[in-house]
């Protein structure tokens, strides 16, 4: 008789997206759900997926369901300070789950605001596809378990998807009618800057070689009135709406510099750059400007920039960052290793630093072919004479991969949470 063959391992990520399978959802649920009722979900699916297939192409379909892999990830960074996981539940559907405080209405309005970003035109080389999202939406409850979860979000998402004119459906089949309109949101926002009510926090970052605290990235969130905190993506897709990308960035950078120039000398600050920020013509002296005014030292600067911003004009982008770059501020490119990386970038820009996905550590250990690819970029970048942050680290053990590997920094909640600007001091006094 042959000898039965073992049971295959559960696969941590999916080939084609980088994303986590939905046996690692489903194992993350087993950890969120004891620990309380802060536990959100989203199930997103394409309406005639298969008929987009037909008509461009197998490659051209999965290059599509890699950008939104990649679209997913970029919004769950910018959008959820705390945990999340992001996963792909076969064929054209992906879950986001999320573990951390949230109303209804911001969670259906973060939803709605993913679904825009899904919705973009996707260009491949088969063509330019056009998706028609619908999603599924669950506020975990204390009856829960992970299966249970999945279930409930799946007949909601086949409920969305058959109803032409709604793409958004709860699971306990209640709409949540939002208390404020779009228009009010954005004069909201204006009167926000003169009120205070944006808040810079910080996510520190540490040495891989001796685990020292080195810095901090600056993240913003708004604090509502009426709806309570709203993440970053939120804040700037209203900002585009009203036109006031520039002056949100702006005081953002200011409220940040302002207060890391309170910091111990050698900490670094770190700001994300937003399209419209390398698209401003003068965009390079108007920051030279404020790190004049708020007396910060350029040298203890590095800029975030990832591709998304870099899609518009990268030659432009490179002109101005090198700018910056002669005055000592230092270019990191942020989430490398999300969907398709243009190695381009790494020839044209002015960088110091390659900020690595959370997903190129998330399980890398135990996966030979993803280790790999993790190896070939670290013997890349230092070829290239760049240092390597690994972002999203949430465990001992990855944070030993990132040691291990390599890399010269590490940021994520195993060693602390983003936190406002006077815990950050205390905590750099402690550290």
């Amino acid at each position: 008789m042959s000898k039965p063959r073992s049971p295959m391992p559960i696969p941590h990520s999916d080939a084609l997206t980088g994303l986590a399978t939905r046996e690692a959802a489903l194992a993350r649920l087993g950890e969120w759900l004891p620990a309380g009722d802060k536990v959100h979900a989203v199930h997103i699916g394409f309406r005639r997926f298969d008929a987009l297939n037909l008509a461009y192409g197998t490659a051209a379909g999965d290059a599509a369901l890699a950008e939104v892999a990649q679209r997913l990830r970029h919004f769950a960074s910018a959008e959820i300070e705390g945990g999340w996981l992001a996963a792909r539940d076969g064929g054209s559907r992906f879950l986001l789950i999320a573990n951390e405080p949230c109303s209804r209405e911001v969670w259906q309005l973060a939803a709605a605001r993913l679904l825009d970003a899904l919705a973009k035109p996707i260009v491949t080389a088969g063509g330019t596809l056009r998706l028609s999202p619908r999603a599924g939406l669950l506020r975990a409850t204390a009856i829960d378990n992970p299966e249970s979860v999945l279930d409930r979000l799946g007949q909601t998402l086949a409920n969305a998807m058959a109803l032409s004119g709604r793409r958004l459906a709860w699971a306990d089949g209640e709409a949540t009618r939002l208390a404020i309109s779009a228009a009010q949101l954005e004069a909201d926002l204006i009167q926000a800057l003169d009120r205070g009510e944006i808040e810079v926090v910080y996510q520190p970052q540490f040495s891989c070689q001796d685990n020292r605290l080195t810095g901090a990235e600056a993240l913003t969130r708004w604090n509502h009135p009426t709806l309570g905190k709203l993440g970053a993506g939120a804040l700037f897709t209203i900002a585009e709406r009203a036109d006031h990308v520039a002056q949100l960035s702006g005081h953002i950078a200011r409220l940040a510099l302002t207060g890391a120039q309170k910091w111990p000398m050698d900490l670094r600050l770190s700001l994300n750059v937003t399209p419209a920020d390398l698209a401003s013509a003068d965009y390079a002296a108007q920051l030279a400007g404020l790190i004049k005014q708020t007396r910060f030292a350029p040298w203890r600067l590095t800029l975030e920039v990832t591709e998304q911003v870099l899609l518009g004009d990268v030659t432009h982008a490179a002109e101005v960052l090198g700018k910056l770059s002669a005055q000592g501020i230092q270019i990191a490119l942020d989430d490398f290793g999300a969907g398709f990386c243009n190695f381009r970038y790494l020839q044209l820009l002015p960088l110091h630093y390659l900020k690595l996905d959370r997903a190129m550590i998330d399980g890398v250990a135990g996966n030979p072919r993803d280790l790999a690819v993790l190896r070939a970029i670290i013997a890349m970048a230092r070829a290239l004479d760049l240092k390597v942050i690994a972002e999203g680290v949430e465990s001992e053990s990855q944070r030993q991969l990132a040691v291990g590997e390599g890399c010269s920094h590490y940021q994520g909640f195993l060693r602390a949470q983003p936190m406002d600007g006077s815990a950050f001091q205390a905590f750099a006094l402690a550290n």
